[in-house]
């Protein structure tokens, strides 16, 4: 909890009077003791009262006593130098206080002219109304008022100038986003080839295409078949006298048959 701004003023209860008096000696006794510790100069309290009936002297009479005569020692200037009494501090408080009403007085009159010259400029007041001993504050504040707004135009054309001296700024990049581990896509499904079927005699089976056609064709005269001219028969393909075909047959067979063998060497008989 802050402590209550106590008032400066002399306080006509006396009880509380002779409270505080107490209360602010041991505190005073308590800052020059410190004073003089911490800054390393001679200091001394003497104080008078109607409490007490000696004076209270600190730190002592004797030390007190030095003190004195060193300080009587001094010129009447160097001792008055920064000396106030009462007197003289009241007359600097309002002396401080009269400065300060002044310059709030300048700043208001300051304000008030600087309101008038606006309304002027926007035709709501005319200069007649202008008081005679407010000329030479108007006059300052047009003045000040122009070179505001002359260092206002000149600081806006610097920032133009570096602006367009500037490189123009690059976009702002986007936050690139983590990479997420993908699995790796699956195998693809294995293709059984089916074996090629076989026919009873051991040949794989082929489209013959073949048409019967009873008066012949196809390129081939008494034979009385006929043929897509766009396919090309296996090998081997023989036709006889009567006309029959076989496929896969010798007309000339191997005096020694084995059979181990493979009567067609040829394993692929589309390509001889």
């Amino acid at each position: 909890m802050t402590r209550k701004k106590v008032t400066l003023a002399y306080i006509t209860n006396d009880s509380e009077r002779k409270a505080s008096y107490k209360k602010r000696k041991k505190g005073l006794i308590k800052k020059v003791s410190e004073l003089s510790t911490l800054c390393g100069v001679p200091a001394c309290v003497i104080i008078y009262s109607q409490y007490d009936p000696v004076p209270v002297v600190w730190p002592s009479p004797l030390d007190a006593q030095s003190i004195l005569a060193r300080f009587r020692k001094l010129s009447v200037m160097d001792q008055s130098r920064k000396m106030v009494n009462q007197e003289s501090f009241t007359r600097q408080r309002i002396k401080k206080t009269t400065e300060q009403l002044r310059r709030l007085q300048k700043d208001n009159t300051c304000r008030e002219l600087e309101a008038f010259m606006f309304r002027c400029i926007l035709g709501q007041a005319s200069l007649d109304d202008l008081q005679i001993h407010d000329v030479s504050e108007m006059n300052f504040v047009i003045s000040q008022t122009l070179r505001d707004i002359k260092a206002r135009m000149e600081a806006m054309a610097a920032e133009h100038q570096r602006n367009l001296a500037a490189p123009p700024p690059l976009p702002p990049l986007l936050p690139q986003l983590p990479m997420l581990a993908m699995p790796p896509p699956p195998p693809p499904p294995a293709v059984e080839e089916a074996p090629p079927r076989m026919e009873e005699d051991g040949m794989e089976s082929f489209p013959w295409n073949l048409v019967q056609s009873p008066g012949g064709g196809g390129g081939m005269e008494g034979s009385g078949l006929g043929w897509d001219p766009g396919m090309v028969l296996p090998y081997p393909y023989f036709f006889d006298q009567s006309g029959s075909s076989q496929s896969g047959q010798n007309r000339n067979p191997d005096p020694n048959p084995n059979p181990n063998r493979n009567p067609n060497p040829n394993p692929n008989p589309f390509n001889p």
